[in-house]
């Protein structure tokens, strides 16, 4: 297949208008065989299929169901929307239940009607119960290797990420120890600067929703946002529905951070997809009202979006189009270690979106 005459996106974060070849093994290549289907692209940007490495669930499904069926019913959805790749990603609940959970990933088919899974993103128990959002506390733990390998073991070596807090006890040591297994991310964390920087410089490489579940940027202590800012290896997750950061605020995360370095995430939970009404999360009942879900309190809980509408978001807040893309793609699979995917260089898998001038999705391929 040769998709022609489209607006091409590359790793650098540039368009180039060229031909861009697909294999019959679905890869990206460089050679066209004989007589190619031909689809004409012009006058549309070919884009990476997108990368979501945060989000809970979809359409009245959630990851931490532990159902192979309505994990694939969710990856069916997020594939319709243009992501193609994404890290189902888990709450705060006994490693029992988890450790089902996690065997989940490995019963949900793979095919074309489907997003892939690129891993799991553990998200706690290993977290504060001061900033523990829509968690329940009641399941949370400190760090601890063995419970992690086990976990890991139970999925087949399939946890890409996992999000902690660094001030918890054994944290520092959990870093030391398993930075080069897992990207390991500091959030739902009220951590101060210092102990921040210290955990970024052991290894950890991500920061979970910037600005959301952690302490906030303070001019006399900075916290986890100053201490990522400081620390060049460090890819911040931002979700952008408009509701959890300010457009301010993430014009500012990506002047500071730079567009190599965001992570545009949905952080979505099972009411994404769905009318308005009463949903559930890590154990927890949910209201979605519009383009809000909450706990009974007001809490935040999750997001009701999808990283596609996100990326859109991002563009209207008056983010470059170019670092939009790059921030729900390259960016993602890069802080994974993920290098097949969210990017058309040779080799790739051809996972790609066609999209018009005004960001509205035409196919996924």
């Amino acid at each position: 297949m040769i998709i022609q005459n489209g607006l091409v996106f590359e790793d650098s974060g540039v368009f180039t208008r060229r031909d861009l070849i697909l294999d019959t093994s679905h890869k990206i290549t460089e050679t066209a065989g004989p007589e190619e289907e031909i689809i004409d692209a012009s006058d549309l940007y070919v884009l990476p299929g997108l990368v979501d490495v945060h989000i809970h669930g979809a359409v009245g499904h959630d990851f931490c169901d532990g159902s192979p069926k309505g994990l694939t019913e969710i990856a069916a959805y997020l594939k319709s929307k243009g992501i193609t790749s994404f890290c189902p990603t888990s709450m705060t609940l006994p490693t029992e239940d988890l450790e089902h959970i996690f065997q989940s990933i490995q019963e949900v088919p793979s095919g074309r009607e489907y997003a892939s899974i690129a891993g799991i993103h553990m998200e706690g128990p290993f977290i504060s119960t001061a900033k523990k959002g829509a968690q329940k506390a009641s399941h949370i733990i400190h760090p601890n290797i063995s419970t992690f390998q086990a976990l890991n073991d139970s999925c087949g070596g399939n946890i890409r990420l996992i999000t902690i807090a660094p001030e918890a006890p054994g944290s520092l040591e959990f870093i030391e120890a398993m930075h080069d297994t897992v990207s390991i991310s500091l959030g739902h964390s009220e951590a101060g600067y210092q102990t921040a920087k210290e955990a970024f410089q052991a290894g950890a490489n991500h920061a979970t929703h910037l600005f959301n579940a952690m302490s906030p940027l303070h001019h006399r202590d900075p916290g986890i946002i100053g201490a990522a800012a400081e620390e060049s290896h460090v890819m911040a997750e931002v979700i952008c529905d408009g509701i959890h950061v300010h457009p301010s605020v993430v014009r500012m995360i990506f002047s500071i951070f730079g567009d190599d370095r965001v992570v545009l995430i949905s952080d979505a939970m099972r009411a994404a997809g769905m009318e308005d009404g009463t949903y559930e999360l890590g154990g927890q009942e949910v209201i979605k009202h519009g383009s809000k879900a909450t706990l009974a309190d007001g809490t935040l809980a999750g997001s009701v979006t999808n990283l596609f509408a996100c990326m859109k978001n991002a563009v209207s807040f008056g983010i470059p189009l170019e670092s939009a893309i790059k921030a729900a793609t390259v960016n993602p699979a890069k802080s994974i270690g993920a290098h097949d995917i969210g990017g058309l260089s040779v080799g790739n898998k051809a996972d790609i979106l066609l999209v018009d001038q005004e960001l509205n999705l035409v196919r996924v391929l």
